[in-house]
């Protein structure tokens, strides 16, 4: 079983810049697991923002961030990331990691989750 830990969350004005982190221990070989972000706000469902392959090569973003958010991984510290830029104040949320076999949207299909981060932008 694969444990995630999310970092880098905070507070930001409008227009600025965060990178979340995901620290994976445990489980298989990291590079094996899909990693996706996924945010969610209060009275609302766990929303996909964006997701990466295990080597990398397919990766997928909702549309809402397409263009100001970078997701990427690094296997070798067992770490995905999540730069986002151009933050906006719909973007504040609880941002999570999660992993899967596959690269997917829905969350439904991940078996493991981490924590969670909280995003504030203030405007």
């Amino acid at each position: 079983q694969v444990q995630l830990v999310e970092s880098g969350g905070g507070l930001v004005q409008a227009g600025g810049s965060l990178r979340l982190s995901c620290a994976a221990s445990g489980g298989r070989t990291f590079s094996s697991y899909a990693m996706g972000w996924f945010r969610q706000t209060p009275g609302k469902e766990r929303e996909f923002v964006a997701a990466i392959s295990g080597n990398g090569g397919t990766i997928r973003y909702a549309d809402s961030v397409k263009g100001r958010f970078t997701i990427s991984r690094d296997n070798a510290k067992n770490t995905v990331y999540l730069q986002m830029n151009g933050l906006k104040p719909e973007d504040t949320a609880l941002y999570y990691c999660a992993a899967n076999a596959v690269v997917t949207t829905n969350p439904w299909h991940y078996d493991y989750w981490g924590q969670g981060t909280q995003v504030t932008v203030s405007s």
